[in-house]
């Protein structure tokens, strides 16, 4: 079991590490990952947040193996994961995703709810695998990658199950940049750390709006 999520400040710039294992959605993993975002909407100072993995992984997504344990609490779970990528869709700070590694299924649609996204150069692959893997996305997450993507990349991505490495996500506007994996954190840094003093309640209000039918999507419970 990998080391689970931890918060770090660098003046305004605050770097959510996933942890450094596959950074699946264990109800545990969401528990801490819920509380380090909660500390980041409770504080008042400037702050802009990058989210990062320390391993071969961003994050694969579900904790699929919980799930098949679980078989009856999957809804309630899956409405558990949607609200936090509706928090941090609508979080009233910049944020940026760094993908130093692979973001697959919802550890990929956790990317896709920051403002921005950078991914390393040469390793690690964007994917949402729903096709491959006979698990259709609920309306809330297909809400969340169309209202995110464009048409032309969300087909690309949601109906074939491609596996994007950084230079042609990149091409497909799937991330805003690519940087090498010992620069990447410093990039991601860098694109957000000016926009940290940008006031909460407009830009949280900008964000509500923006994706305010994205956002009823993913807090309406998931149905079969």
């Amino acid at each position: 079991m990998g080391r689970v999520p931890a918060l770090t400040t660098d003046g305004p710039v605050w770097t959510l590490d996933l942890g450094d294992d596959e950074n699946r959605f264990s109800p545990t993993w969401l528990e801490e990952a819920e509380g380090l975002v909660a500390r980041v909407t409770a504080s008042t100072e400037p702050v802009a947040l990058v989210t990062i993995g320390s391993g071969k992984f961003y994050s694969n997504g579900l904790d699929l193996e919980w799930v098949m344990a679980h078989p009856g609490d999957f809804f309630t779970y899956a409405a558990r994961v949607q609200d936090l990528l509706a928090t941090i869709l609508t979080l009233p700070v910049p944020t940026i995703a760094a993908l130093n590694g692979h973001a697959f299924g919802a550890g990929a649609m956790l990317a896709l709810a920051h403002d921005f996204r950078i991914m390393r150069t040469d390793r690690g692959y964007f994917c949402l695998p729903e096709a491959d893997i006979r698990i259709p996305f609920t309306e809330g997450m297909s809400a969340l990658i169309q209202g995110k993507l464009t048409p032309q990349a969300a087909v690309a991505s949601m109906t074939t199950g491609h596996r994007f490495g950084g230079e042609e996500a990149a091409a497909y506007g799937i991330v805003d940049g690519v940087a090498p994996l010992e620069s990447l954190a410093a990039a991601a840094a860098d694109r957000v750390r000016a926009l940290a003093g940008k006031d909460r309640l407009t830009l949280g209000t900008i964000k509500s709006r923006m994706y305010a039918d994205v956002v009823t999507a993913l807090r309406t419970p998931p149905a079969a």
